[in-house]
C-alpha cells in the first residue's frame, strides 16, 4: 500500500513543522483517523460498517421499549384502581 505510507510521511513531516497552523493539525488529525480506520479495516479488526446503524436501531428500540413498559405500568394502575372501585 503506497498511499497511506505517503500520508504517514506527509503525517510526520507536519506534525515537525513548528509553524503548522491549527487547519494543517487539523487535516493531519483527520488524515490520520482516516489511515487509522483504513488500516483496522485491511487487518479485519474494524466493525462491520453497519454496526454503527444498528446499534443507533438498537437504542432506538430500547427507549421505545421503555416508553411502551411506563405505558403497560400506567394502564395496569389504572386498572387496578378501576376494579378496586368497582368492588366498593
Amino acid at each position: 500500500m503506497v498511499w497511506p505510507a505517503a500520508v504517514a510521511r506527509l503525517l510526520v513531516s507536519w506534525q515537525a513543522t513548528p509553524s503548522s497552523t491549527r487547519a494543517d493539525r487539523a487535516v493531519a488529525r483527520w488524515l490520520s483517523e482516516q489511515l487509522g480506520e483504513r488500516a483496522w479495516s485491511a487487518a479485519g479488526l474494524g466493525a462491520a460498517p453497519d454496526i454503527d446503524q444498528r446499534q443507533r436501531h438498537i437504542v432506538m428500540l430500547e427507549q421505545e421499549l421503555a416508553e411502551k413498559r411506563g405505558e403497560l405500568e400506567e394502564r395496569a394502575e389504572e386498572l387496578e384502581a378501576a376494579r378496586a372501585a368497582n368492588r366498593s
